[in-house]
C-alpha cells in the first residue's frame, strides 16, 4: 500500500485545486475531470475524507476512485504498449504497468461501482466495466499515441473520439460491403500478377492488402470533409495496387507494362512501372468528388515525400487562396524507411513552419516489419517507428493490419483528425511481407520463424470474409461471387492486351496550364527570347525598392542599402543585387508568382540582397516587392530550416505544381548541394525523361574561389554538367547583372520549362566593374556567350575561353598590361552547349590559338564537359589547378599564389 498512499498523498492538494477551479470555471480543467467532478457530489466525499467524518462514503473509497483515475490516465498513455497490433508475432512485454494490482486495486473491487466512470464517459459503472471498456478501447487492435500531445484542445478531441466512437464503432452493411470489396480488389490483383507473370517485380502488397481499405476511407472521408484534391507519394511497395484500385489506372495499362511494351508517344527513356505517377477523378461514396496525384518517385525511399508537401502548398497558395482544408498531402511509408531516413526527419520539421505548412499531413505507414533483409529489432532504436512524431505532437494510430474495420476506423479518424486541426497524423498499420522484398527473393534466409508463421497465415480478406460470415452479415456466396466476377475482369483485360489492343499512354496530368506548354526542341537553345522590360516598368519597381513605408525605423547600413539602390537607378548602372530584385518586381507585375527559399536568403548569405527589411524598434518585416502596384502578385521569401535535401525537394515540388511561378532555391554556398544530391540525381535532372514532367526550378550555387578553403570554394559544376544531355536542364555561370536579370525571366518567358542551374559568383556581388547598363535591361536577351571588346582582333594570338569569376581576374590583367593580344570569351551558360554562339566568337581570330582556363582543379569544373561538346581538337592547352582530391587549398596565401600562377600562365604566350 506504500505506492498508492504516495498516490492518494501527493494528489490530493492538486485534485482539491481541480476541483476549486472547476467550481470558478467549468471549463477551466480538462473534460474528462469536468465529467468526473459532474457526477461525483465531490465537496461531500473530499470533506470526509479529510476527516469531516466517514457519512455515507468512506475515505478509502475516494483514495480508491483516484486510483481508478490513475488507472485510466495509464491506459491513455500507455495502453498502446499493451495492445494486439501484431498480426504475426507476439508483441515482446513493454512493461505496461496496467494491471489493476499496479493501482491498489483487487479482484475484489472489480464489482464496486466508481464515479471514476465519468473520467471517461460511462457514467457510474463498476471497476469490471470500466476494465472491459479500457481493455477494448486501448488495448485491442488499436494502440493510441497521443498523451505527449501538448494542445489540449487537440488531446481532448482525440480522447472524446477515441473514447466515445472506439465502443460504439459498427460500420453499416453497406460500409462492411465496399471493406471488403477493396480487400478483394487488392487481394485478387495481387494473385493475379502472381499467377500470370511469375518471378516479375512487382513488390507486392501481399499481407498488407488492408491498406487499399485505409486508404479508400481516408481519400472517401477527405473528400467529405472539404478536400478537392490529394497528392500521394509513396515508394515502390504496393505501388501498382494503389494505381490499380486507388488511382483507377487501367488494368490493361498496368499489364501492358508487364507485356514489356513502350507506351505509345512516350517522352523520353521512361520508368519501371513501379515507380510511375498517374492522376484521376474520385467520387466517394456521398457522392463528393475529389481529384488525386500519385507523385512519380524514385527507388529511393522517401526521396518524394518533401515533393509532394511542396507540390501541395503551391496548389493551396494559388487555387484555394491559401486553404489547407482543400488540399490534403498523403505520404505512405514504409516502417523501416520511415525510421532510417533522415529526410522523414526533414520534412516532419517543416510541419509548422510558416514557408512550408501544408495544414497537416496524413501519413500512413505499411508496416511489414522488415526492411529488406533486416529485421526491425536491427533497424531503429526507437520502440516504435513511428517515433518521429512526437517531435511535432502528431497523433499515431498503431493498428493490426489483419482487422481491415480497425484500419478503416483509424484511417477515418486520422482524415477528421487533421480537417479538424490541420497538423499531422500518422496511422501505423502493422502487417506483414509474404514475399522477399522482390518476388524473386527468398525471405527465409534471414526470417526462417518469422516466414514459418506467414506461410500459413490466412490474408485479410479471407480473416475478415469469416468474420462477416461468422456475424452474419453476409454469406459466403457474396465473397465467392466478388473474387470470380473480379478474376474475369482482369482476365478479360490481359486478354485485350495480349491481342495487341494497346491502351492509351495517359501521363500524369498535373494541371491545365501545363498542357498549354510544349516541350523543347534544340533549336530553342540556339538564342534566347526577347526578355527586356519597359521603362515604365523599371520606374514603378525602382520606386518600391528605394522606398520605406511611415515610420518604418532601419538600421543605418540598411539605409545605406536603400540609398545605394536609388544611386545605382539614378546614374542607370544597376549592380547584381538591383538587377536580380528588378527581375523579380518585373515577374510580380507580369501576374506571376516568386518564391525564394534557403537559408538567409531574405537578406543573402553576403548581405547583398535585403529583399526582406526589419524595422530595428519592432523586428516588423517590410518586403519592398510586395508594394510595386495595386493587385500584383507577392513574391514568398523564406529563411529556410537548416536542410537542403528537404528544402530543395520541397522547392522542386512547388514548381511542378506551378508553372507560372519562379521558385527558387538559394544555398547558403554552392557546395550545400552535396547534401540534397539525391534530388538533384533522381529528380532536378531526370525527371523529364523518366516521367515526363516538366519544372522550372531555379537553384542559385555561389561558387568561385576566393581562398575560403575546400568546402566553400566550388559548388561542383563538373557534377552537373555530367549529368547534363538531352537539354534536360540550363547550367549556367554568369558574370553580369543583366545576364542574371535575362536568365530568371526567361524562365518564364520560354513556352517550356527546364530547371536552372546558376553558379552564381561571391565576390563579384560587390565588384566594381559588375554592372550593366539601364538599356540591357530594357531591350536584349539572355547572352548565353559574351565576347571580349577589349583586345585587337588583328592583334590576337590567344584566345581565352572561361566561365564564372575567373573572368574578372583574367580582365584585370589583360587591362593592367593592355594585352591586346590576348582575347577572353566567357561561356555563360554551359548546357545546353552553345555551340553555334561560340563557334561564331571564335570565328573572329582564325589565326590564334584557343585554351580553356578555369580556376578549378583540372579534374573537377568545366572543362571535361566542354572539350566533350566542343571538341578537344579545338582547344590547344588547359590552364587550371593542379588535379586534387580537395576543391581548394585550405590556406589563404596558398589560394593567392596559386591564382597569380593561374594568370601568369594565361598571358605567357610561351605557356
Amino acid at each position: 500500500m506504500d505506492s498508492f498512499s504516495f498516490i492518494a498523498n501527493a494528489d490530493t492538494q492538486v485534485i482539491s485545486d481541480l476541483y476549486d477551479a472547476y467550481k470558478q470555471d467549468i471549463n477551466s480543467v480538462d473534460s474528462s475531470w469536468r465529467d468526473f467532478f459532474k457526477g461525483f457530489d465531490f465537496a461531500q466525499t473530499w470533506q470526509e475524507a479529510m476527516g469531516g467524518g466517514v457519512g455515507n462514503v468512506e475515505a478509502t473509497h475516494v483514495q480508491k476512485e483516484m486510483a481508478v483515475i490513475s488507472l485510466i490516465k495509464a491506459f491513455r498513455s500507455r495502453g498502446h504498449l499493451l495492445a494486439k497490433t501484431n498480426p504475426v508475432r507476439e508483441r515482446k512485454n513493454r512493461e505496461p504497468r496496467l494491471n489493476i494490482q499496479d493501482y491498489a486495486l483487487s479482484d475484489a473491487d472489480l464489482d464496486t461501482v466508481f464515479q471514476a466512470g465519468s473520467f471517461m464517459g460511462l457514467g457510474p459503472v463498476s471497476l469490471r466495466k470500466i476494465v472491459d471498456a479500457l481493455n477494448k478501447i486501448y488495448a485491442g487492435s488499436i494502440g493510441f499515441e497521443y498523451s505527449y500531445i501538448r494542445e489540449m484542445k487537440a488531446k481532448e478531441w482525440l480522447r472524446n473520439k477515441i473514447e466515445k466512437e472506439a465502443l460504439s464503432f459498427q460500420p453499416s452493411l453497406d460500409e462492411k460491403k465496399q471493406i471488403l470489396q477493396k480487400l478483394n480488389e487488392a487481394v485478387v490483383f495481387e494473385n493475379f500478377l502472381g499467377t500470370k507473370y511469375l518471378g516479375q517485380k512487382r513488390f507486392g502488397l501481399e499481407g498488407g492488402e488492408s491498406t487499399i481499405a485505409g486508404l479508400d476511407a481516408i481519400i472517401n472521408k477527405a473528400a467529405e470533409g472539404g478536400v478537392k484534391e490529394a497528392m500521394i507519394g509513396m515508394a515502390h511497395r504496393g505501388r501498382l495496387n494503389v494505381l490499380a484500385n486507388i488511382m483507377h489506372k487501367s488494368y490493361e495499362a498496368i499489364f501492358d507494362g508487364f507485356e514489356g511494351n513502350v507506351p505509345n508517344e512516350i517522352h523520353g527513356d521512361g520508368d519501371v512501372k513501379y515507380h510511375l505517377g498517374y492522376s484521376s477523378k474520385h467520387v466517394s461514396p456521398s457522392g463528393h468528388e475529389i481529384a488525386i496525384k500519385l507523385a512519380p518517385n524514385p527507388s529511393h525511399l522517401e526521396a518524394v515525400n518533401p515533393l509532394v508537401e511542396g507540390f501541395c502548398r503551391a496548389r493551396a497558395d494559388a487555387l484555394y487562396n491559401e486553404n489547407y482544408d482543400e488540399v490534403l498531402p498523403i505520404l505512405i511509408h514504409g516502417d523501416a524507411a520511415v525510421a532510417g531516413q533522415g529526410i522523414v526527419y526533414e520534412v516532419t520539421q517543416m510541419a509548422k513552419l510558416k514557408g512550408y505548412q501544408t495544414g497537416g499531413t496524413i501519413h500512413f505507414v505499411i508496416n511489414n516489419q522488415v526492411g529488406f533483409t533486416t529485421d526491425f529489432e536491427d533497424a531503429r532504436s526507437a520502440i516504435y517507428c513511428t517515433d518521429v512524431a512526437k517531435i511535432i505532437d502528431a497523433p499515431v494510430f498503431h493498428v493490426n493490419g489483419d482487422d481491415p474495420e480497425a484500419v478503416v476506423f483509424v484511417s477515418r479518424m486520422a482524415a477528421e483528425f487533421r480537417q479538424e486541426f490541420n497538423r499531422d497524423v500518422f496511422v501505423d498499420m502493422v502487417c506483414y511481407r509474404r514475399n522477399g522484398h522482390n518476388e524473386s527473393d527468398e525471405p527465409r534466409f534471414t526470417q526462417p520463424t518469422l516466414y514459418a508463421n506467414i506461410a500459413t497465415h490466412p490474408n485479410p480478406r479471407e480473416i475478415y470474409t469469416q468474420t462477416l460470415i461468422k456475424r452474419g452479415d453476409i454469406d459466403a456466396k457474396l465473397a465467392e461471387q466478388m473474387d470470380s466476377n473480379f478474376k474475369a475482369e482482369l482476365q478479360a483485360r490481359l486478354d485485350m492486351v495480349k491481342q495487341k489492343v494497346r491502351p492509351p499512354y495517359i501521363p500524369l496530368k498535373l494541371d491545365n496550364r501545363w498542357s498549354e506548354l510544349r516541350y523543347a526542341e534544340a533549336k530553342d537553345f540556339e538564342q534566347s527570347p526577347e526578355t527586356g522590360i519597359d521603362q515604365k516598368v523599371i520606374d514603378k519597381v525602382s520606386k518600391a525598392l528605394t522606398s520605406l513605408p511611415k515610420g518604418f525605423v532601419a538600421l543605418k547600413q540598411i539605409e545605406k542599402v536603400v540609398a545605394d539602390r536609388k544611386v545605382f537607378f539614378d546614374k542607370g548602372q544597376l549592380n547584381w543585387a538591383t538587377a536580380e530584385l528588378l527581375a523579380y518586381g518585373s515577374i510580380l507585375t507580369e501576374g506571376k508568382i516568386v518564391r525564394l527559399s534557403g537559408q538567409d536568403v531574405q537578406r543573402g548569405t553576403f548581405s547583398h540582397r535585403h529583399a526582406v527589411l526589419h524595422d530595428a524598434n519592432t523586428n516588423e518585416n517590410y518586403c519592398n516587392l510586395n508594394h510595386i502596384e495595386e493587385g500584383q502578385e507577392k513574391i514568398s521569401i523564406y529563411n529556410s530550416l537548416l536542410s537542403e535535401y528537404g528544402v530543395l525537394g520541397y522547392e522542386f515540388g512547388y514548381a511542378l505544381a506551378n508553372p507560372d511561378a519562379l521558385v527558387i532555391w538559394e544555398a547558403q554556398f554552392g557546395d550545400f548541394a552535396n547534401g540534397a544530391q539525391t534530388m538533384i540525381d533522381q529528380f532536378i535532372s531526370s525527371h523529364e525523361s523518366k516521367w515526363g514532367t516538366q519544372n522550372g526550378l531555379v537553384m542559385l550555387l555561389p561558387h568561385g574561389y576566393e581562398g575560403q578553403g575546400p568546402e566553400h570554394s566550388n559548388a561542383r559544376p563538373e557534377r552537373f554538367l555530367q549529368l547534363a544531355a538531352e537539354d534536360n536542364m540550363v547550367v549556367a555561370n554568369i558574370t553580369t547583372p543583366a545576364n542574371i536579370f535575362h536568365a530568371l525571366r526567361r524562365q518564364l518567358i520560354w513556352e517550356f520549362r527546364k530547371p536552372l542551374v546558376v553558379m552564381s559568383p561571391k565576390s563579384i556581388f560587390r565588384h566594381p566593374k559588375v554592372v550593366s547598363p539601364i538599356a540591357d535591361f530594357k531591350k536584349g536577351r539572355f547572352q548565353e556567350v559574351i565576347g571580349d571588346e577589349f583586345a585587337d582582333k588583328a592583334k590576337v594570338k590567344r584566345v581565352l575561353v572561361c566561365s564564372g569569376k575567373v573572368f574578372y581576374d583574367l580582365e584585370e590583367r589583360q587591362e593592367k598590361d593592355k594585352r591586346k593580344d590576348v582575347a577572353i570569351i566567357r561561356l555563360e551558360q554551359l548546357h545546353p552547349f552553345p555551340a553555334k554562339q561560340l563557334d561564331k566568337e571564335l570565328a573572329k581570330y582564325k589565326n590564334a590559338e584557343v585554351c580553356f582556363i578555369q580556376e578549378e582543379p583540372e579534374n573537377m569544373g568545366y572543362w571535361s564537359y566542354v572539350v566533350r561538346e566542343a571538341g578537344f581538337n579545338k582547344f590547344k592547352s588547359l590552364f587550371a589547378r593542379k588535379k586534387s582530391a580537395s576543391p581548394a587549398t585550405g590556406f589563404l596565401k596558398v589560394h593567392g599564389q596559386e591564382q597569380a600562377a593561374l594568370i601568369d600562365k594565361a598571358f605567357d604566350l610561351n605557356k
